[in-house]
């Protein structure tokens, strides 16, 4: 996939009581070693880093999924900046005793050859990579269970790799309930003039439809340009509150107020579309999981400001409901092993 190419995508998508910590201070360590990790496909080898924190029996591991476009393993952008969000968020688990894989999807990064022709990419590419990742999680005895966690588009693309899988529960940070085709709309109807809009509104219909739009407006060839009409047609039919119906595993959804991409309406979304799940509204945080105000200035500086800390409760809340889900999973087992034939 060329850079323009990859551009064209992102363009696209940019767009507990006694507190539970306390049950789980067995687990915190200070030591884990990073380790670079790859797995090849059929169209190329994807790499990621490993972190195994300091332990002598299985530990939960985690998968952490990017959002969209060009961003990195570490939440890292090249037109937004570096802040490091999901770098620092794997490194906060590993300081609850919790391992994990994050990974350059194909395209970006040291990912970048596995990169397919704009043409021939589908949203599903992205899903089946992420099931290859959770795979090779699973045949690691290292492994007690496996928890996906994906931030932004990448929790549809978790969402979705999870039951194909059988990985053990999901987390989904700053995910969208609505198609990918609505979010744009939303996003494009405020700057749009009244009679491009409409030919925007026309295009969207037919790429819901399935159907490839073969007169596109100059103004909109960057987001509907031919090579990549495929590929939206292949996202715009997910819509994350039906899907998320499907997870029969345990489900955490977080989301921030201060996040001026995603608001906090879609978690609401998603939580009526699956009751079970829990939902966790984290005051303050933005969509690059740092303590920030709405003040736009701050909001900007946060993108590309690898200092700033990401917000300890996003830590601390997951940390909690992985090992509560681990727990609540080995009492169930206790007692299905325990029942009489």
């Amino acid at each position: 996939m060329s850079p323009n190419s990859r551009r064209s995508v992102s363009l696209v998508a940019c767009l507990i009581t006694l507190p539970l910590s306390l049950l789980f201070v067995g687990y915190m360590t200070k030591s884990s070693t990073p380790a670079e990790v790859h797995i090849t496909t059929s169209t190329g080898t994807l790499y990621g880093t490993q972190i195994i924190p300091g332990s002598n029996v299985p530990e939960p591991v985690v998968l952490i999924i990017a959002g969209s476009g060009l961003t990195d393993r570490n939440g890292n952008n090249p037109l937004a900046g570096q802040n490091n969000s999901l770098k620092l968020l794997a490194e906060g688990l590993a300081d609850h005793g919790i391992a994990s894989i994050r990974y350059d999807k194909r395209g970006i990064g040291e990912s970048a050859a596995a990169g397919l022709e704009e043409a021939d990419l589908r949203f599903d590419t992205y899903v089946e990579d992420a099931g290859l990742w959770i795979q090779q999680l699973q045949a690691d005895s290292r492994f007690s269970s496996i928890t996906v966690i994906g931030h932004s588009e990448g929790s549809l693309i978790g969402m979705l790799a999870t039951p194909k899988t059988g990985a053990d529960a999901f987390v989904s940070i700053a995910g969208i309930a609505q198609t990918a085709s609505q979010v744009l709309r939303d996003q494009l109807r405020p700057s749009l003039p009244d009679a491009l809009w409409q030919q925007n509104e026309q295009i969207l219909a037919a790429l819901e439809q399935g159907n490839i739009v073969t007169s596109v407006p100059p103004e909109l060839n960057a987001l509907y340009r031919s090579s990549i009409q495929p590929y939206l047609i292949s996202w715009f039919r997910y819509t994350p509150a039906q899907e998320i119906r499907h997870l029969t595993v345990p489900v955490l959804i977080v989301q921030g107020t201060t996040d001026i991409q995603v608001s906090v309406s879609e978690a609401q979304a998603l939580k009526m579309a699956k009751p079970d799940a829990e939902l966790r509204i984290i005051e303050g945080m933005n969509h690059v999981l740092k303590a920030v105000s709405l003040d736009p200035e701050q909001q900007n500086a946060s993108y590309s400001d690898p200092t700033l800390p990401v917000v300890p409760e996003l830590v601390e809340e997951i940390n909690q409901f992985i090992h509560t889900s681990e727990m609540r999973r080995e009492s169930n087992q206790s007692l299905h092993r325990n029942v009489p034939n």
